[in-house]
């Protein structure tokens, strides 16, 4: 069999994954299990173990190989294991002489090396991430990797090394050929996008990128941003906001909280104000805009208070989708250290949130009720009918038997198990 990858966590980890995938079909790798890490909560990094046991117990002849962020951080709890063969560090999975049998067979169990020490980007690796996306309507583009801040809570940048950018050229480059290839929807992804620029001559805002990307690859239909810090937005990128149809009306903010003194605790860069000022301003801008963000309950000493104010912000901000987290312990995190939040607390306090995102989309469902929506449809769906999202990113279903990577416009009608229903409209 071809080598399988399992991947968990960020937008980033699935690019890398066919990077990855690409590299391993080169070189004739067969019968082994990748596994890509995701080391953002401890939960993460005990779901990456399961994995390989599993896969283990499945394929008890492949090879296992594990990669990513947990795999980065703590190498030696990963080849301590019976189960692996080989354990790759994130410089190391994406070159292409790390997936050659004699490679993985003979060389020392652990190829991990120092991610702090990496400056580039990676941008040779095109070929074999443009094989992987091929044929697929929305494709994943890497702008940026790494991060320069250290928030309390966060082990990534170890995992992920400092910040560093692709060249706007490449970035290009990759674009056109996926477009070329039938890809409809760029997703721009990075570990902290709105960092983008500094360590590039002429240090670009990523608000820039942006705009060299829409303008010189005018055949792109449609353009996505993931996760954004909300200090970093800058003001070419607010231009690009209001005056561009083809980047998609949906930000995702890395917000995180929603008090002061546990945001300073955090180690964050904004305050609540600052997150507030920024949604109002972009919505003014784009009145179309959907907003989700990343929150985390039961922060070290988070009073009831604190919370509270998390809660509020969600409907200040008019935030619809919520990526919660319950907070998890990072050993070697300033924010490990700190008084806990009893566990069952912070499980407590991330329900109340996930719930009132459900509240908050049924919300946007009912505002959209009788409206027409364009929609990217992505895949069959058999009896069904066909799958896609908005260009404000709410999911959707409705009958027909449209070619995935049609633009489609349809009425929506209601919501179900948290997926818009809709039937076509023909003009």
């Amino acid at each position: 069999m071809s080598a399988e990858i399992i991947t968990f966590g960020c937008r980033l980890n699935a690019f890398e994954a066919e990077v990855m995938r690409g590299h391993a079909k080169s070189a004739g790798l067969e019968n082994a299990v990748i596994i890509n890490s995701c080391a953002v909560t401890a939960e993460a990094v005990r779901q990456a173990r399961q994995a390989i046991r599993r896969a283990r117990r499945e394929n008890p002849k492949a090879r296992i190989i594990v990669t990513g962020c947990a795999a980065q951080i703590d190498p030696a709890a990963f080849a301590h294991m019976p189960e692996v063969d080989k354990v790759l560090g994130n410089m190391e999975k994406l070159e292409a002489g790390s997936f050659f049998e004699d490679f993985i067979s003979n060389g020392a169990p652990v190829a991990v090396g120092d991610i702090m020490n990496l400056r580039e980007t990676a941008g040779h690796l095109l070929p074999p991430m443009i094989k992987g996306f091929e044929g697929r309507v929305r494709a994943f583009v890497q702008v940026q990797n790494g991060c320069d801040h250290r928030c309390t809570f966060c082990i990534i940048p170890y995992g992920r090394g400092n910040s560093r950018s692709v060249p706007a050229g490449e970035v290009i480059r990759q674009i056109r050929i996926l477009v070329e290839g039938g890809t409809r929807e760029i997703v721009l992804t990075g570990v902290d996008l709105t960092s983008y620029g500094p360590d590039l001559p002429g240090t670009p805002s990523f608000g820039s990128l942006v705009r060299k990307i829409l303008d010189l690859v005018p055949e792109l239909p449609r353009l996505r941003l993931s996760s954004l810090d909300p200090v970093e937005v800058d003001e070419q990128l607010l231009e690009v906001i209001a005056s561009e149809p083809r980047l998609m009306p949906h930000l995702h903010l890395s917000l995180q909280a929603g008090d002061d003194m546990i945001l300073k605790r955090m180690k964050r860069r904004h305050n609540r104000a600052d997150a507030i000022r920024i949604t109002d301003q972009i919505r003014a801008l784009r009145p179309d805009i959907v907003f989700g963000a990343d929150l985390i309950a039961g922060f070290p000493t988070e009073s009831d208070e604190m919370f509270e104010n998390s809660l509020r912000l969600v409907e200040e901000c008019g935030l619809t989708y919520l990526h919660v987290f319950p907070y998890s312990p990072r050993e070697g995190t300033p924010a490990a250290r700190m008084p806990q939040i009893a566990k069952a607390l912070r499980k407590e306090r991330a329900a109340r949130l996930r719930a009132l995102g459900e509240t908050r989309l049924q919300l946007l469902s009912e505002t959209m009720r009788g409206s027409t929506s364009k929609v990217l449809v992505e895949r069959a769906q058999g009896d069904n009918g066909v799958f896609g999202h908005t260009d404000g990113f709410a999911p959707v279903r409705f009958p027909g038997n449209d070619t995935p990577g049609s633009i489609v416009p349809v009425q929506i009608m209601g919501l179900t198990d948290g997926i818009l229903q809709g039937v076509p409209v023909h003009v």
